[in-house]
């Protein structure tokens, strides 16, 4: 089979290498669509590393079909379309046994510890299996869509310590596939939505998808606007979609007293924040944290998407063959797509 093997920072080789052999307890998938993350973009870059080998097959945001399955496998068969959850938790840590599975001590993912989705077909191990991370779809859902399942789960965790209802102002930093995917959470919840975004395509496609105020931070004053609209005090949430440290102390300006941040975007190792702490205290800031995702909300990401409340087809503006990797890796570090999809 073709895969995609990460053999060090900025090389990706495409080969040709044995097709997984799977055990009596796993399942193979033919990969019908496989998603590049901004993970895989620090992968690539050496910026990430925890958990990655070299060489490797990266690619954690995937769909597929079952091709075989093993001998003791009981609950699929030949033919089921599959979503599946990347990171597996272990199930007996601390963590997992305080309700933040999404943050396991010892969890491994398909992508870092276990090869990835870049591939033409995919080992699901055991374990995966076994922790409830396989999910069957319905033909409600495209291969495509169900490859950016993974990413809309981990906005639902997050969406879900934002306490965001009815009236809510709520400012969403980035309109990448992460801020849309916020965006969408929160007009659901009925909130009022502020983006803050330099690139016109995204604002564009955060406006189709009901983006109330759209803010270009490189020609507007994002403090300006966000104080107009909102009497001076501030918006009730700030979620940051992007990763830029330096951001974090003005954007505490920003929140109304009571208000929350969410630093969900990853950040880079060792970046810092200057931060005046009388305004986190006086006026009762809340800044959470924001990682990964729980597998209740892999099933709530599913039925999203079965009853049209997320559109994630508009997100998904280009798809590649495996074996034009060079020109999909190359436009997707160049920030000139939103989703970039490689497609069997």
């Amino acid at each position: 089979m073709k895969a995609l093997i990460f053999e060090k920072p900025y090389t990706l080789v495409l080969k040709e290498i044995q097709k997984p052999k799977i055990g009596k307890n796993e399942i193979c998938l033919i990969v019908k669509a496989a998603a590049i993350c901004g993970t895989d973009l620090r992968i690539y870059k050496g910026e990430k590393t925890k958990g990655i080998r070299k060489p490797s097959i990266i690619g954690h945001e995937f769909s597929g079909e079952i091709v075989e399955v093993g001998d003791n496998i009981i609950d699929f068969k030949i033919g089921d379309r599959i979503g599946v959850a990347p990171v597996i938790s272990c199930g007996k840590c601390y963590c997992c046994l305080n309700d933040l599975e999404n943050i396991c001590i010892n969890r491994k993912a398909i992508g870092y510890e276990f090869d990835g989705a870049f591939a033409e077909y995919i080992r699901i191990p055991a374990v995966a299996i076994e922790s409830g991370n396989v999910f069957k779809l319905s033909d409600k859902i495209s291969f495509k869509e169900a490859a950016l399942l993974e990413p809309l789960s981990c906005c639902i965790n997050g969406h879900s310590k934002c306490k965001i209802k009815i009236k809510t102002d709520v400012l969403i930093i980035g309109a990448g596939p992460i801020g849309l995917m916020h965006l969408q959470l929160a007009k659901i919840a009925g909130a009022r939505v502020f983006i803050s975004e330099p690139n016109s395509r995204r604002r564009e496609i955060a406006e189709s998808l009901g983006a109330d105020i759209l803010i270009d931070p490189q020609k507007e004053d994002l403090s300006d606007i966000v104080m107009t609209n909102t009497n001076n005090q501030g918006v009730d949430v700030v979620i940051m979609a992007i990763g830029i440290s330096q951001m974090v102390g003005h954007l505490i300006t920003l929140i109304k007293k009571g208000g929350i941040l969410n630093l969900f975007a990853g950040f880079q190792k060792k970046s810092f924040s200057d931060i005046e702490p009388n305004l986190i205290h006086y006026n009762e800031i809340n800044i959470i944290g924001s990682s990964a995702m729980k597998l209740r909300n892999y099933i709530t990401a599913i039925k999203l998407v079965e009853e049209n409340k997320i559109n994630l087809r508009s997100l998904i503006t280009d798809v590649y063959s495996l074996s034009e990797y060079e020109e999909a890796f190359s436009k997707a570090l160049k920030n000139e797509s939103i989703k970039i999809v490689f497609q069997n």
